[in-house]
């Protein structure tokens, strides 16, 4: 039995069951992932002059 990545298996799960609306949701976590790893970096100053 191969072993999948977690993203293929999502992936898999979204197109298998149709299920379109997960990927804005998606796609918002992945930013508030970004933004949270880049809060804690040398990019910190240029992110609060946006906010």
């Amino acid at each position: 039995m191969k072993r999948r990545s977690f993203i293929s298996e999502l992936a898999g799960f979204v197109l298998t069951h149709k299920a379109y609306l997960l990927i804005p949701v998606l796609i918002v976590l992945l930013l508030v992932g970004v933004l949270i790893i880049a809060g804690g970096s040398s990019i910190a100053p240029y992110i609060y002059t946006l906010f």
